[in-house]
């Protein structure tokens, strides 16, 4: 009993059943590790966490019926003290400051889980509050001045994301195909890009919109 008691208590959060198997396993290999519960999406990550209290959450951003973010903000705003680690394949830097800002503690791409997931839980278990791999922190640093996208330009994207043309995200949006034409000359000032298809490809690298749920 006192030996499970010194065991890292780990949550995983992700909606796909074989990448919590190969975490399960990789947990089980630890000998201070402990897998104490799974959850598939955001709202079930808060809920589990409410009742298990774990050490340590490793989280999935895109998930069903909560975002990762949005589940790490409710998990934080209920227990500050909450050591949570994103897990994505997504390396965009806005994503990434999204999840810190949350509260994240750190945040791992899914490429590098075989050689940093053991060490990255361990750090954020002992009180590191930022672990960012280097390729997202150069994102982050090569963006850190540029003007972000405002909540109704990221909205008129989306929807251009989704093959909408001015007219039609108007009429979505309840404004003006005129109105849309000057929010997407502003996306396309903001993003360094020269036409609506690029402007979409940046803001998904970057994880400032997504075509996920």
């Amino acid at each position: 009993m006192a030996e499970a008691a010194t065991k890292i208590r780990v949550l995983v959060v992700d909606d796909h059943p074989l990448l919590r198997d190969g975490l399960a396993a990789m947990l089980a290999a630890q000998p201070d590790m402990q897998l104490v519960g799974e959850a598939e999406d955001g709202d079930e990550a808060v809920a589990r966490y409410e009742a298990l209290r774990p050490d340590v959450v490793l989280m999935d951003l895109q998930m069903p019926r909560l975002h990762g973010v949005e589940a790490i903000n409710r998990i934080r705003q209920l227990h500050p003290g909450a050591r949570i680690v994103v897990l994505t394949t997504y390396k965009g830097d806005v994503q990434a400051v999204r999840a810190m800002e949350a509260g994240a503690c750190a945040y791992l791409l899914k490429s590098m889980l075989r050689r940093e997931l053991v060490d990255t839980i361990h750090d954020v278990h002992a009180g590191v509050r930022r672990r960012i791999p280097a390729e997202v922190a150069e994102g982050i640093a090569a963006h850190v001045v540029d003007d972000a996208l405002s909540l109704r330009e990221t909205e008129v994207l989306n929807h251009v994301a989704a093959g909408c043309s001015n007219k039609q995200v108007g009429q979505l949006l309840a404004i003006s195909e005129e109105t849309v034409k000057a929010h997407m000359k502003n996306i396309l000032c903001k993003l360094g890009v020269r036409d609506r298809t690029h402007a979409v490809t940046v803001a998904l690298r970057r994880g400032i919109i997504s075509l996920e749920g």
